[in-house]
């Protein structure tokens, strides 16, 4: 395959120096009519072709927007990601997402990447503690926005949701329909949504006079919402829940997918309640009642607000916090 010529070949070709090949293509008023004919000719024969995104990279305006997510095959993300994506097209930009796949060294990754990159502005959703790497960007002139996430330190600008008070509504939710032993199911790893959502099913729990049971699963995907429900079979039934709180919808998928096909019944036996409304909540073997986090809007209204820092960054810090909903379908009513 022939190798793709570059600059420094047009150089040597034309018999020249790279900075004047370089202000032909970027500066060509500071070049003589001879010289910029003799680049002109030699890129013509090499058939070199001007790579823009290249020369918007020297110029420190690549109209890209860094975005990391933390699982994107949790269709929330993908939500989250078209919703910022919306927004940068608008502004004549473009998104740079990547995925860290709930692993913190990927995510650092993909931060060092944006900043190799020169993007105008980064989206996080973290994984882990990023801010060193933040601290990164912003030293060299990168906006920072956080989205479903807010800055615990107070510094960034940040679009989120309110976890603890949707999860205790959907706590609340299945305690007001009687339930008394129930149990929280979310990743192992300190995941600060996931954290955020415990604690609002316990806030609930124990204003009830109960005690929450907590489980940290390895992964929160169906197939371990699938092995997590096989656990539950193998209880004794007055050892089991009577309801679980998912912390997302794909693990609550597997769990009631698991249950059913045991012949436990959902929501008779046990209420299964998913996080976050993607569109497997309603395809579920049982429809599952789920909080409905409105990822397509956040990830707009965070890429709005990075926009709006990159055109100007001395605006002061913003937040946006969405509020909860809590959607009611048969995995809890039947």
């Amino acid at each position: 395959m022939n190798r793709r010529m570059g600059i420094r070949d047009v150089a040597q070709h034309a018999g020249v120096s790279i900075a004047t090949v370089s202000n032909v293509l970027n500066r060509p008023e500071r070049v003589s009519d001879e010289l910029r004919e003799r680049v002109s000719e030699s890129a013509d024969e090499l058939g070199y072709v001007p790579m823009p995104a290249a020369r918007a990279l020297r110029a420190g305006n690549s109209g890209l927007i860094g975005l990391t997510v933390i699982n994107v095959a949790n269709p929330f993300y993908g939500s989250l990601i078209a919703g910022a994506e919306s927004a940068a097209a608008t502004a004549g930009m473009r998104v740079f997402a990547g995925n860290s796949d709930d692993d913190a060294e990927q995510e650092r990754d993909h931060l060092g990447l944006f900043d190799q990159l020169q993007v105008e502005g980064a989206l996080i959703s973290p994984f882990a503690d990023t801010r060193a790497a933040v601290r990164g960007l912003r030293g060299h002139g990168i906006p920072v926005v956080l989205v479903d996430a807010e800055d615990e330190d107070g510094e960034l600008s940040s679009v989120s949701f309110d976890n603890r008070a949707a999860a205790a509504m959907a706590a609340r939710h299945v305690l007001e329909l009687g339930r008394r032993r129930v149990m929280f199911a979310g990743s192992r790893r300190e995941v600060s949504q996931v954290r955020a959502r415990e604690a609002g099913v316990r806030d609930a729990v124990e204003a009830a006079g109960l005690t929450l049971v907590a489980e940290r699963l390895p992964t929160t995907d169906p197939i371990s919402g699938l092995a997590f429900g096989a656990r539950l079979i193998a209880m004794e039934p007055d050892d089991r829940p009577d309801a679980v709180l998912c912390s997302n919808d794909h693990l609550a998928a597997g769990v009631v997918r698991a249950l059913t096909s045991a012949g436990v019944r959902v929501p008779e036996d046990i209420a299964v309640v998913g996080y976050d409304d993607t569109p497997l909540a309603q395809v579920a073997a049982v429809p599952l009642t789920t909080v409905r986090q409105p990822a397509f809007e956040m990830g707009h209204s965070a890429a709005q607000m990075l926009i709006a820092r990159i055109r100007d960054p001395h605006l002061a810090r913003e937040t946006v916090v969405f509020a909860p909903e809590l959607v009611v379908r048969a995995s809890t009513t039947g």
